[in-house]
């Protein structure tokens, strides 16, 4: 198949999740195209059936916001006429099924007839699509997409209590390699904890819905008890107010800020508990990437996460801002080595639940199933009964 996949390129779930599962298809042949404004950070575009496709915006002064949604429109026209392409994936409803909807339109007067599968990852419902302004244009571009996906059974209800939707939604979880975490081989925590101790994590974008401040409390309510460094993945926002709070509790020598590092792998093989205390996770993929990794998970019980991060069992929850219970139960953990081991390989085997050759036959079926909506039946010879 000749795929255009068009997604956010940034470090966030669903730009994560839209390049994992390009990569894969290029391995089984299929031709795939990203559009996007930039390239996303986990793709190698000189890899075999990899193509990338940039979308310029120029700079007029006429605009005070440029229009994003026009220039990837076109460059969708653009890309499925010049390349072929037989199907559009869209992550993340704003602005991408919207302007996956305007491209439809343009071709078919060129045309041709191109399937849309939208795949819906989180605040693009939770928090910008309620936004009065987005909600008429989201529901329009998720009703009028082919196939619509989502990322968990709670983002589901969710879109449903939100929208006046008709389409139907199906639930294809997010996914992982876990063959990325095995066998790693430059996993010495010493290069984070000099001096011992444990190493306790947490990969963000910084945002509020984060809740980047109950990471830090959590944090120094267990360092407290047990000499801990915390690593932070990811910038944004949040992240003064993290660093002012840390120097406020005296704790802000114990951790370290790796901004927008590649090498997440290597900082989980050697973390001993993943921290996301989040107010609203549609899935919550950093905590199945911790999992893969055997790192138990301190996380909210909000959203998506309790389908991920199994309560006493691949780690804890508790409602959101309840940073005492989570420090409590992280603790205990910590201080049960035998419990803490178990609890390890319980993280890695639900992890592999969402293994990438699990998941992906879902995506084949569904594009096969689009494909299909598309395809113009056999005329029947003159006289043929």
């Amino acid at each position: 198949m000749k795929i255009g996949i068009v997604c956010y390129p940034t470090f966030g779930g669903s730009g994560v999740v839209a390049t994992e599962l390009g990569k894969h298809l290029a391995q089984m042949g299929h031709k795939v195209h990203f559009i996007t404004y930039s390239q996303p950070v986990r793709l190698d575009i000189l890899v075999e059936n990899i193509y990338y496709h940039e979308v310029n915006v120029h700079d007029y002064p006429l605009f005070q916001y440029q229009p994003y949604e026009l220039a990837l429109s076109s460059k969708m026209v653009d890309t499925v006429l010049n390349e072929g392409l037989e199907l559009l994936h869209v992550h993340y409803a704003i602005p991408h099924a919207y302007a996956a909807y305007m491209a439809k339109q343009i071709l078919k007067e060129k045309g041709v007839d191109i399937p849309v599968i939208t795949t819906l990852h989180g605040t693009d419902i939770t928090l910008v699509g309620k936004n009065p302004s987005y909600k008429p244009a989201v529901t329009f571009s998720i009703n009028h997409s082919d196939i619509v996906t989502c990322v968990s059974n709670s983002l589901k209800m969710d879109t449903l209590r939100f929208f006046p939707v008709r389409k139907d939604i199906l639930v294809v979880p997010n996914f992982i390699d876990v063959s990325l975490y095995e066998g790693e081989v430059n996993c010495k925590k010493a290069q984070l904890a000099p001096e011992g101790g444990r190493i306790l994590t947490h990969v963000s974008n910084f945002r509020k819905v984060k809740r980047v401040k109950d990471v830090v409390s959590i944090f120094a309510l267990i360092h407290a008890e047990i000499p801990s460094r915390l690593v932070l993945i990811g910038d944004g926002p949040e992240r003064e107010r993290a660093e002012e709070q840390a120097k406020e509790l005296g704790i802000f020598d114990q951790l370290i800020f790796l901004g927008k590092t590649t090498e997440v792998h290597r900082v989980l093989c050697m973390s001993d508990l993943f921290l996301l205390p989040s107010e609203s996770e549609s899935f919550g993929l950093a905590a199945l990437e911790a999992m893969a990794a055997k790192v138990p998970v301190l996380s909210s019980n909000a959203g998506g996460l309790p389908e991920v991060n199994i309560d006493g069992v691949t780690g804890f929850t508790a409602d959101v801002g309840d940073v005492e219970t989570l420090a409590r139960k992280g603790i205990a953990l910590l201080k049960d080595e035998k419990r803490f081991q178990r609890f390890r390989m319980q993280a890695f085997e639900k992890a592999k639940e969402f293994e990438i050759e699990r998941i992906l036959p879902q995506y084949l079926e569904l594009y096969d199933r689009a494909l299909g909506m598309y395809k113009k039946p056999k005329s029947r010879k003159k006289g043929a009964k």
